[in-house]
């Protein structure tokens, strides 16, 4: 049981485990996961870690969207913001690269969600570890992460 499964059981909040073969020539994590899955890409939501030299923050956004730096800047109240470079992402989170769940990270971090999420009745994370999403409704998951929703992504 990984910490993200681990802090959801403990706070008694419902999800649900989806585990996949994970391809190690995969070129991404996200969209790996949403085909072997079955699932749209749409619900489907990847973590990304952004910094501004001082803090770090996560963006939680579907796997098929780039992030948008001065919307998630915009969101965060920052001047200006760059992604974190992978190592300490994996540092802070306590989790490696294509595994980075938003929630059971090391050190709980500001979090905005992608506000496509609002009208899903369940998103998909990743749950700790490569070939491992979680189902969780989208409000759960604000509420657990003490997240915002915000409009972060191109387009």
């Amino acid at each position: 049981m990984t910490p993200a499964c681990k802090l959801l059981s403990t706070q008694k909040i419902a999800f649900t485990v989806h585990e996949y073969e994970h391809d190690v020539s995969a070129k991404s994590f996200g969209l790996e996961a949403a085909e072997k899955l079955g699932l749209s890409v749409h619900e489907v939501f990847k973590t990304l870690m952004v910094t501004d030299d001082k803090n770090y923050y996560v963006a939680v956004l579907p796997v098929n969207h780039q992030l948008n730096l001065k919307k998630v800047a915009n969101a965060l109240g920052c001047k200006k913001l760059h992604m974190a470079d992978p190592k300490d992402a994996e540092r802070l989170t306590g989790y490696l690269v294509g595994g980075i769940s938003p929630v059971g990270q090391k050190k709980r971090l500001k979090t905005v969600v992608c506000e496509s999420a609002k009208v899903l009745n369940k998103v998909y994370v990743s749950g700790g570890k490569r070939g491992l999403d979680i189902g969780i409704d989208p409000n759960d998951l604000v509420k657990v992460l003490g997240a915002s929703f915000a409009d972060i992504v191109d387009g």
